[in-house]
């Protein structure tokens, strides 16, 4: 596919979906299904970093600087407190910690919704990226 490309189909491949409605605040979630099941019986990790970061881009993209082009991550650091099941729903919230013309800093929470365990902290830096005179 030519650019632009669909930002969606990577989430749609995990079945996430992302509430777009508040620029300050970002929600998401997806149901465990059995393809995203590790071979521990429990979801995949990287599963949940997905969320996570979906959740940070949406949210610096809801929160874009003007004359930005666009951004990429410089930083991403999750740590992992508990897991999900087959079925069980889960959930993340990302809110701004900085919102600046060159970095923006992301923190995301993801919880199991079947149990209201909290299952991941994740925190990203961003760098705003602009284009260059003559370019």
């Amino acid at each position: 596919m030519p650019p632009p490309y669909d930002v969606h189909n990577f989430l749609n491949l995990l079945g996430i979906e992302i509430q777009e409605d508040d620029a300050a605040h970002l929600t998401g979630s997806f149901t465990v299904t059995h393809p995203l099941i590790a071979g521990t019986g429990y979801l995949w990790a990287p599963a949940v970093v997905a969320l996570a970061d979906a959740l940070c881009a949406f949210g610096v993209g809801r929160n874009w600087p003007e004359g930005a082009s666009s951004f990429t991550t410089l930083e991403a650091k999750t740590n992992f407190l508990s897991t999900a099941r087959e079925e069980e729903v889960v959930s993340g919230l990302a809110v701004p910690l900085h919102l600046g013309s060159t970095t923006q800093v992301w923190d995301a929470k993801v919880t199991n919704q079947a149990t209201g365990r909290l299952m991941a902290v994740y925190r990203c830096t961003q760098l705003i990226l602009y284009q260059r005179a003559g370019t």
